[in-house]
């Protein structure tokens, strides 16, 4: 049991976003893919980000 309420939520959110992230990989193996949910896709695992290139510079 969580011991307090931050980390319930903490521990919710996780769930939440591992629930979508196995719906869209379903979805796509059901109905397959098209470009904007490629680039979604790409997006929501790119490893860096703009930020990242201003801090390295």
């Amino acid at each position: 049991m969580p011991t307090s309420r931050n980390h319930q939520g903490a521990h919710g959110i996780g769930q939440a976003e591992q629930q979508i992230k196995n719906q869209h990989q379903t979805a796509a193996a059901i109905q397959g893919t098209n470009e904007v949910d490629k680039r979604v896709d790409k997006a929501a695992h790119r490893t860096e980000t703009e930020l990242d290139e201003i801090i390295d510079n």
